[in-house]
């Protein structure tokens, strides 16, 4: 019996600056494309831009920006990790999800990736920390043409 191999994860280094935040968005949209499974890459490049955003401007840490791309059963995982150990704001916090400020330019990266992730969180790395989420998926061959229907032709 043929057992097909893992998926190896798509890596990136990314640089400490604002252009990090559209490289992230093409790796991840050629990473989605490239494999076996189908997800939204539109709200995967969304939420993958509010991360990398996030470790550009509020990390204090110097280092690499790295962006790890995962298909693992039925999801596909997104990690941006820093040097900077300090947790991502509220995002560890059980709970619900507080309101931002109408009136703040900032705020609302940690409250999309909490509503439109099937999951997310952060974890301690060796250099400092992980970021991640994650989104449904499902194989491609699996995936119904919108136009196919279950109702006979008569």
């Amino acid at each position: 019996m043929f057992i097909p191999p893992a998926q190896v994860p798509w890596r990136i280094a990314l640089p400490r600056t604002a252009a990090a935040v559209p490289m992230a968005r093409a790796v991840v949209r050629s990473a989605l494309k490239d494999m076996e499974h189908t997800t939204d890459s539109d709200t995967a490049e969304l939420l993958t831009a509010e991360l990398v955003a996030n470790a550009v401007e509020h990390t204090t840490a110097e280092g690499p920006i790295e962006l790890v791309v995962a298909m693992l059963p039925g999801r596909c995982q997104v990690e941006v990790h820093d040097c900077d150990p300090a947790p991502p704001g509220s995002l560890g916090v059980p709970g619900p999800i507080e309101e931002p400020d109408p009136w703040q330019e900032h705020g609302r990266g940690l409250v999309l990736l909490r509503t439109l992730s099937s999951s997310c969180g952060h974890r301690p790395t060796d250099r400092g920390k992980a970021v991640w989420f994650t989104l449904s998926c499902v194989p491609r061959q699996q995936r119904r043409h919108p136009a196919q229907t279950d109702v006979p032709l008569t």
